[in-house]
């Protein structure tokens, strides 16, 4: 298991606020886990339509997940306010890898990192693509040092 600290608040350069919905919390009076995905993912793809990059219904490329994981390490719940930090760890050729936070409004300390990466494919062939360069731009501006 890794015991790595979670990236504090300065690691992430674009924010996301997320109101907690009643139906997030689970039997055990939280957040259940499979709901920081979803906040990850409309985090992510937010981004990406405010940027212009994402047409979701006729945008080439699109951006299919490959591979996702999480730590948590404390616990959120409705009627909470979720702030979901966003970073880039790398850029390749075809795809991004994310690095994702989801703090609880106004709080130092995350209480879960995810990541994951977004391969980008051809809208019809859902072959990689290489980024267009505007992509690689943009991603840039997320790109930690």
């Amino acid at each position: 298991m890794d015991r790595t600290p979670l990236s504090p608040r300065p690691a992430y350069r674009h924010w996301t606020r997320i109101q907690t919905l009643w139906a997030d919390n689970d039997i055990y009076g939280h957040v259940n886990n499979a709901v920081h995905y979803r906040w990850f993912d409309t985090a992510v793809n937010a981004w990406l339509i405010e940027r212009g990059l994402l047409d979701i219904e006729k945008g080439n490329p699109i951006g299919l997940v490959v591979e996702t994981a999480c730590r948590y390490a404390a616990s959120l719940a409705y009627p909470e306010v979720v702030e979901i930090g966003l970073a880039v760890e790398k850029i390749g050729t075809s795809s991004v890898t994310y690095r994702l936070g989801a703090f609880g409004a106004g709080k130092d300390e995350a209480a879960a990192q995810g990541r994951f990466t977004h391969v980008y494919v051809d809208r019809a062939s859902r072959r990689p693509v290489p980024l267009p360069e505007d992509w690689r731009a943009a991603f840039g501006e997320l790109l930690l040092d």
